[in-house]
């Protein structure tokens, strides 16, 4: 996989962005201008964590392989083997969801 290739520094966190939903339940088809930015992605890798002022590793708040909620802006956009990622910082995350 690509992402293995790519292994984020401190606090930073890779995602894959969802999909944007073409077809609505009813099976109408969508147009791009009335999908919207999707704001849920999966954590493909973590960093190590930060240092905090004592010199302690303060771990990453998810893991690989949670389901997380992203800001509408901001990231940096990685491109691995023709796929696109996603880079944010842990404290940039809103929030993950829980099963």
């Amino acid at each position: 996989m690509a992402f293995r290739k790519f292994l984020p520094l401190f606090d930073r966190v890779l995602v894959e962005r969802f999909t944007a939903e073409t077809v609505t339940k009813g099976g109408i088809m969508l147009p791009e201008k009335s999908q919207g930015k999707v704001l849920q992605a999966m954590v493909v890798a973590v960093g190590p964590g930060s240092v905090n002022q004592k010199g302690n590793l303060q771990p990453v708040s998810v893991k690989v392989g949670e389901k997380v909620l992203l800001p509408e802006y901001g990231g940096t956009k990685v491109s691995l083997d023709d796929k696109e990622y996603f880079l944010f910082r842990d404290g940039d995350i809103l929030g993950k969801y829980v099963d």
